[in-house]
């Protein structure tokens, strides 16, 4: 099966919670249009294998990222097996998502 044909139950749902004070003293005024937006924007990376989900970090209980595919939580080590399927490294993966992020906190503020 090739990775453009992945039906979506089999995507890696990478779901990336976002603290309200990264967006700066009145994030919480702003985490939930700068989520929409974030997601907008890495909706494209590698998309034929991971659905995106974007969301305000409120419960800190909650793990920063969570990894999820058919419905089923991963552990970070199966996380990795599946991302190398296609080639990827957890930690690489995971690295270039806070990049992003960084540079999508900058653009949402107008930096």
């Amino acid at each position: 099966m090739t990775a453009q044909r992945l039906p979506l139950y089999k995507k890696l749902t990478v779901t990336f919670r976002v603290e309200p004070g990264c967006l700066g003293p009145d994030g919480k005024d702003h985490i939930e249009a700068f989520c929409r937006y974030a997601k907008n924007a890495v909706a494209p990376l590698h998309n034929e294998f991971v659905r995106w989900v974007i969301t305000p970090r409120y419960d800190k209980s909650l793990p920063e990222t969570e990894y999820k595919t058919n419905g089923k939580r991963l552990s970070a080590e199966q996380a990795a097996q599946y991302l190398g399927i296609f080639e990827q490294s957890l930690s690489e993966f995971e690295e270039h998502l806070e990049e992003q992020l960084s540079e999508l906190i900058d653009d949402f503020h107008g930096r």
